[in-house]
């Protein structure tokens, strides 16, 4: 009866109330001891008897323990826990099952249970599995932490573990979506205009299988080009509200990993029906638009139309023909379309970055793979001539979009770009007035002034300013409603040129195709809508980032055992050091602080400058360019360790 007494338990809300508390976040090490990381930058050690009743990323309340000049909390109260749903391998271990959750952070064992619905048997040592902790220690009632298997991900010699363990761990789907055979075209009351005769032709990878733009190009008597944009139609098999159509809601975007892809719509769909193959007759919603000779967008028609691409090109073919290299030959009938092409994308660069923004030719790095999955080569791909052909077309046929969208609709599936995340607008404010950079707080939300900031800030050249920016820079999201894109520099941007593996753009068909017959347009995107394609685009890019460092560690494992040097970017400064991308292959390592001098204490990291000084002398900062030696490749942290070369 004592427990239950009114008196007692205010006595104990009393001394509760008068304790000195913090609360924070459980950052753990692998020491054995940990730190609560308070909102407002406090540090507070967590003893490790202390560390056994928490894991790391844990939300908690501590009690915090004054002993001399040494302070230390104990957390009582768990506010939010850091592990619900996880990727772990299995530990079996005389007749016990635990799991041990695949996170840099944790190698804690926790004990385990296996759901009902899963054959006990098939699960082994050092399986993948997805699991879910139902008990923790600090939760009232709870003892132990306590945890509950809910699928087999991946057997360990599996050696599709990379990417079945990547898309488990962002709950991503493992395989492409079943949805019957049967797709006849459907009669939407369009009237499709015949084009088949017309040499159009497409430009992607050779491996590429789901083409979903087509182009056709002619000079204009009086300068300038008329271009034809023709892109797939996915929206005239599948209804909406359709079970495909669902599905594809649901996942949003293909996902496009090293040597997977697993698709938004059915493969019949994305890889055949769909797919603008050459020789083959197609439905397309298509648009013409006028470019002017100095590179301006004038008119434009979006209509419905039947095609059937006379080529299948490839990038560096392309490229190679253009620039005077290599044995291919285009067609006849394609041959100058490829100059014009050529010259209306250098004029429409050259516009761009006059009136808009152009970003920086970034390479990209492609990974050769045996049928077993091991890495043979990571390849460079330069943006050339071929690819910016392309990429210019597709912006132009975005922007009509956003324009018919925005004129005739008012809503679609819209990309919008902040320049600044509006948190940390004043924070850059001051930055770049730090940096004698005259500018008005209101011109970093104003698009024409921001362009002009923009131009200036590049023709500096300053890898260290240009990186210290993104720490302050804005991401874009998916919105109902249009609204400036400030990193291409347009007051509206909206895509429909990749149907077959972007949902927002079989939206945006949909609603231009109601365009052309008249109707009323339907309600506009709902907000959960635009916040889910949304996520679902970050997820994809986690996953595709995760996947290939996982193969950069395979690939690395034999450099780092002989202690090969690279070149390299510093891309990132902490506390603990820096982090670092190899130019060579685009692989990313940590350069820990020991690393930088034998004694830590000659070393100085400024984090929030993007600076680090050793003996008292600044040796490196933010896009420098310098010589390390890979030393390690963790493959349980996917992680590679790297120091200064010598």
């Amino acid at each position: 009866m004592l427990q239950n007494n009114p008196l007692l338990a205010q006595l104990k809300q009393q001394i509760r109330e008068t304790t000195p508390r913090a609360e924070g976040v459980i950052k753990a090490t692998d020491k054995g001891f940990g730190f609560l990381e308070t909102d407002d930058g406090q540090s507070y050690f967590v003893p490790p008897p202390a560390m056994k009743q928490v894991l790391h990323g844990d939300r908690v309340q501590a009690v915090i323990h004054e002993n001399g000049d040494k302070t230390s909390v104990e957390p009582d109260t768990l506010l939010e826990a850091g592990l619900s749903r996880f990727i772990a391998r299995v530990q079996k271990r005389d007749g016990r099952l635990a799991v041990v959750p695949d996170h840099p952070s944790i190698n804690n064992a926790l004990k385990a249970r296996i759901k009902n619905s899963l054959d006990e048997a098939s699960i082994g040592d050092r399986d993948w599995v997805v699991a879910r902790l139902v008990r923790h220690p600090l939760k009232p009632d709870d003892r132990a932490f306590f945890t509950q298997i809910d699928e087999l991900v991946a057997k360990s010699d599996d050696p599709a573990v990379p990417w079945r363990v990547t898309l488990a761990r962002h709950a991503l789907e493992q395989a492409c979506p079943e949805a019957g055979n049967d797709w006849p075209l459907r009669d939407e009351g369009l009237e499709r205009e015949d084009l088949t005769t017309e040499p159009f032709f497409t430009i992607d990878s050779e491996k590429t299988r789901d083409m979903d733009d087509a182009l056709r190009i002619e000079p204009r008597e009086g300068g300038g080009w008329r271009l034809t944009v023709a892109i797939a139609d996915p929206t005239a098999y599948v209804e909406e509200g359709h079970a495909a159509d669902l599905e594809a809601r649901t996942r949003a975007f293909t996902v496009y990993l090293p040597g997977q892809n697993v698709t938004m719509l059915p493969e019949q769909l994305a890889d055949d029906l769909c797919s603008l193959r050459e020789g083959q007759h197609r439905p397309v919603l298509a648009c013409t638009l006028e470019v002017e000779a100095d590179g301006s967008l004038g008119d434009y028609r979006f209509f419905a139309a039947q095609v059937r691409s006379q080529a299948k090109l490839v990038y560096d073919r392309i490229s190679d023909w253009l620039e005077g290299q290599g044995e291919w030959t285009p067609d006849a009938a394609i041959a100058p379309q490829l100059h014009a092409l050529r010259d209306m994308t250098e004029a429409r660069a050259a516009w761009r970055a006059e009136h808009a923004l152009v970003f920086k030719d970034r390479p990209d790095y492609v990974f050769d793979l045996d049928p077993a999955g091991n890495v043979l080569d990571v390849r460079i791909e330069e943006r050339r001539i071929a690819n910016r052909m392309i990429e210019e077309s597709m912006i132009a046929a975005n922007a009509c979009c956003a324009d018919l969208l925005a004129e005739h609709v008012g809503h679609g599936i819209f990309n919008v770009h902040r320049a600044f995340d509006p948190e940390k607008a004043e924070a850059a404010h001051e930055f770049l007035t730090a940096q004698q950079v005259e500018v008005e707080l209101e011109a970093l939300f104003e698009l024409p002034r921001y362009k002009e900031l923009k131009r200036a800030l590049e023709s500096r050249d300053d890898a260290w300013l240009d990186a210290r920016l993104r720490r302050f820079q804005g991401f874009t999201s998916m919105s109902a409603r249009p609204g400036p894109h400030f990193g291409l520099g347009l007051a509206a941007y909206a895509t429909w040129t990749s149907p077959i593996r972007k949902y927002g753009d079989m939206v945006n068909h949909r609603l231009i195709k109601r365009v052309l017959k008249g109707e009323q347009a339907p309600a506009e995107a709902t907000q959960a809508l635009t916040e889910q394609l949304t996520e679902r685009r970050r997820l994809n890019r986690m996953a595709e980032r995760d996947v290939k460092d996982w193969l950069y560690v395979r690939y690395l494992t034999p450099a780092a055992k002989e202690q090969q040097a690279f070149e390299a970017e510093i891309f990132g400064i902490s506390r603990g050091g820096m982090r670092v991308r190899l130019t060579a292959n685009g692989a990313t390592a940590f350069v820990p602080a020991p690393m930088l001098h034998s004694d830590r204490d000659k070393v100085a990291i400024d984090d929030k400058e993007g600076r680090i000084q050793v003996e008292g002398e600044e040796r490196y900062k933010l896009g420098d360019v310098i010589r390390v030696e890979l030393i390690e490749a963790r493959e349980e942290t996917r992680s590679l360790v790297a120091r200064p070369a010598m």
